[in-house]
């Protein structure tokens, strides 16, 4: 047996009674909840903690029942992160090879911060972007960041239109991450009666003129087109 998972399994034979106690329907004292809960997140804990990917993934399912009770502590947000970045700014090598990158693991990880949602997963996420290269993880992270309130003049917006840019003039543009990255922005305009950032304006014009399908370059004109007629209207209103 991998010696690293004897204190996992050993965490989830403790968490065991506890968590039938929980599904038994009888009612728990604020110790015992406490309890259970410092129990869950120290499986969440040492699963995200192992090197062994099913491990992690395994973390990512506790993490996911965990929010759906409506934790949404630091702890959890701190243990995503880890997990958000592991394999690209939080790298383990052996011989000089990177043996930590699990891409799956990670598009989770920015799949959770965007349920999670407030200002310190938005901040992770914005430094996925930054530093991650697998187009379906980005994706994920894009589609996490539409999911939380970001104003026109937010970083979310500039690192977006950064994003779409470097993909589509890149040697490999992506249509789902190009349809992501249209769809999250137009849901920031529509929140904000708009987007008045030249950089968007740009990077939208690069979509609809790219090596894309018809379909994603006629979507990015459509936004595009929205984000001038919401310009109209807040014009018309000032009238």
């Amino acid at each position: 047996m991998n010696i690293k998972l004897i204190p996992v399994l050993i965490a989830v034979f403790i968490a065991a009674p506890l968590m039938g106690q929980q599904s038994s329907g009888s009612g728990m004292s604020t110790e015992e909840s406490y309890t259970q809960e410092s129990v869950e997140l120290m499986i969440i804990r040492e699963t995200s903690r192992t090197d062994v990917r099913e491990q992690k993934l395994k973390s990512l399912e506790y993490i996911g029942n965990a929010i759906e009770k409506g934790n949404t502590s630091d702890e959890i947000v701190a243990i995503l992160e880890s997990l958000s970045l592991e394999g690209t700014l939080n790298r383990a090598t052996e011989n000089k090879r990177v043996v930590n990158t699990h891409p799956e693991v990670r598009r989770e990880a920015v799949r959770y911060l965007g349920i999670v949602g407030g200002e310190e997963a938005k901040a992770i996420l914005i430094k996925v972007l930054t530093v991650e290269k697998e187009p379906l993880v980005l994706q994920e992270a894009v589609k996490s960041l539409g999911l939380i309130d970001s104003d026109e003049n937010d970083v979310t917006v500039t690192k977006l239109a950064w994003l779409a840019n470097r993909y589509t003039y890149g040697k490999a543009p992506d249509e789902l991450l190009a349809i992501a990255i249209v769809e999250t922005l137009d849901k920031i305009a529509r929140k904000n009666n708009g987007i008045r950032d030249r950089y968007v304006a740009q990077a939208l014009i690069a979509i609809s003129e790219g090596r894309y399908t018809q379909q994603v370059r006629a979507f990015a004109w459509e936004v595009l087109e929205n984000l001038s007629k919401y310009s109209q209207n807040e014009s018309g209103q000032k009238n």
